[in-house]
């Protein structure tokens, strides 16, 4: 009986390789119409998927420097000249910038531009166009909540990983790295990891739709994950590679929100208030007013006298960003109209933007 047994169980595996051979053969398989599409997105996309090695110092016990890997993330390829997108904080004071290409091979990067407001960056290499594929862009504002997504990335340092999920909500804000809000940020459900920063997010005919930034939590996915649109990049990508940085207008001032001064008993509108007008700059051209003296609240001494902007095209203005969000999504030479409190007169101002200067 047992021989039997044993014949029979040989009998079965001779038959399932018989007819795994036969579908190697013949191209048959049992996978879904879904299974095949992620198939074949992630083999017409994963040769454009870079591994990004950030290298910095360290220091021994005797303080010489030696050079260490200090963080790792993704990017992608956008043509044939090795260009690469990525976010900021994955290149952020990078001594030396290692590529890795889907063959393995590494490569020198080149940091060409970064915008820490957005979190993108990009990079260059100087490798055979043959030895890669590059993505497209497609346009953000086009997707909806529903969509199926996937994330190509190097999670935990594992390369090429592929996840899937869809778009969760759209037009979120989330904070970069320095404090600026991000806006229109895109919510989704595919596993996203440590690692996984700067990858592309990609739409179901393969083309990146957004830029993998930032997950809730630090110690790994739990359901939401957050792009940068693809539309930004667009946006600011032509900046980028020409200038090195992301060109925008300025009032150049230097703002206090007045929320500050109202926390240590200062009676005083709701606005910003203008500390000091940079010589030259679009406020200082427009008549805008900046501190005339100092008084002293306590243990604090305080700029006094200027105007406190409180509207900007109609649009209440109390904190730092809110200014920020008026000013730098417009363009140069655009006309803004601020309203003011100057001396207990409310006063509205045309003010020309001009671009910031390079920092």
């Amino acid at each position: 009986m047992i021989i039997k047994n044993m014949v029979f169980q040989k009998f079965i595996s001779l038959i399932i390789i018989i007819d795994l051979y036969i579908c190697i053969a013949y191209g048959v398989t049992s996978f879904s119409p879904e299974e095949q599409e992620n198939i074949r997105i992630y083999e017409k996309s994963s040769k454009a998927v870079v591994n990004i090695s950030n290298i910095g110092l360290n220091y021994d016990f005797f303080y010489r420097a030696i050079p260490a890997e200090s963080g790792s993330g993704t990017g992608f390829l956008i043509d044939d000249s090795g260009t690469i997108v990525t976010n900021y904080h994955v290149v952020e004071n990078a001594r030396k910038l290692i590529v890795t290409l889907s063959d393995n091979s590494q490569w020198t990067g080149k940091l060409l531009g970064a915008d820490p407001n957005n979190d993108l960056a990009v990079i260059r290499i100087d490798a055979p166009s043959s030895s890669y594929d590059y993505l497209a862009f497609s346009n953000s504002r086009d997707i909806v909540v529903g969509q199926k997504v996937l994330a190509l990335g190097n999670p935990f340092g594992l390369r090429l990983t592929l996840t899937t999920g869809i778009i969760s909500a759209l037009g979120r804000t989330i904070a970069a790295k320095n404090g600026r809000k991000i806006e229109g940020i895109i919510q989704t459900d595919a596993a996203i990891n440590p690692g996984n920063s700067g990858g592309p997010l990609l739409d179901s005919e393969g083309k990146v739709i957004g830029i993998n930034t930032a997950i809730i939590g630090t110690s790994g996915s739990v359901g939401i994950g957050f792009a940068v649109p693809s539309d930004t990049a667009l946006r600011i990508l032509p900046d980028l590679l020409e200038y090195g940085y992301v060109r925008r207008p300025w009032l150049g001032i230097e703002p206090i929100p007045t929320v500050y001064l109202q926390r240590i008993g200062i009676d005083v509108p709701d606005g910003v208030l203008i500390a000091r007008v940079v010589k030259g700059a679009s406020a200082e051209q427009a008549g805008l007013l900046g501190a005339s003296k100092t008084v002293k609240v306590g243990n604090y001494k305080i700029p006094w006298g200027g105007d406190i902007i409180t509207h900007i095209n109609q649009i209440k203005v109390t904190t730092m960003e809110d200014l920020a969000q008026q000013i730098e999504t417009r363009k140069s030479g655009d006309v803004i109209n601020i309203k003011l409190i100057r001396d207990e007169s409310v006063l509205s101002i045309k003010v020309e933007l001009f671009l910031r200067p390079r920092p």
